[in-house]
């Protein structure tokens, strides 16, 4: 484990092998198992499991109740929202070990998933998408993509402030919170710099 330069609630429990970045804080009843790389500034709520060998990057907040199964890579800036998951198997069974069949899912910067979302593994979610509360996620996630529903179907998009964005005739959008310019072009966003 490295040089304990994070908070830790004592009910909180750290395996070894773990690799936890300065400011991070893990709250209780919390465990996180061996082998995880858990980056500065991270917030990992009350009843959080972070299984083995799971990434999460700087700034990743995981509100509680949250799972994140081995293969689950999260960049920086990610949230996860309350009691969502993840799953790392597509056809479990409690007589089959099939521990080697694990799926990586991959949550790229700066995207959120919301409360009791569910990721269905193997799949990347796009940098800054969102991630309707409830929403069961079976496929790869565009940058930028707003998606909600039964299964996870995109409404529209949304900037990196999180705001719906609407394109006007040029296929420009401006977020009212940052001023931030996009363009939609080929069925993909793209921020403006």
């Amino acid at each position: 484990m490295s040089q304990k330069n994070y908070y830790a609630h004592e009910t909180a429990i750290i395996d070894s092998g773990c690799q936890i970045g300065s400011n991070t804080k893990i709250w209780h009843f919390s465990h996180i198992m061996p082998n995880c790389i858990i980056g500065e500034r991270c917030n990992i709520g009350q009843n959080v499991v972070i299984s083995p060998d799971v990434v999460l990057g700087t700034n990743v907040k995981v509100q509680n109740n949250v799972s994140i199964y081995t293969g689950v890579i999260c960049e920086d800036d990610v949230f996860l929202g309350p009691s969502m998951v993840f799953t790392n198997i597509l056809n479990p069974r409690s007589a089959i070990v099939r521990k080697s069949e694990y799926k990586q899912t991959i949550v790229k910067k700066g995207a959120s998933v919301g409360a009791n979302a569910t990721i269905v593994c193997g799949i990347t979610i796009g940098e800054y998408a969102l991630i309707g509360a409830g929403a069961v996620v079976t496929k790869d996630i565009k940058p930028y993509a707003l998606v909600i529903g039964n299964p996870a179907r995109q409404t529209g998009w949304v900037s990196e402030y999180g705001h719906k964005l609407q394109f006007d005739k040029d296929n420009k959008a401006i977020c009212p919170e940052s001023s931030q310019e996009y363009i939609l072009e080929n069925d993909l966003v793209k921020r403006i710099k």
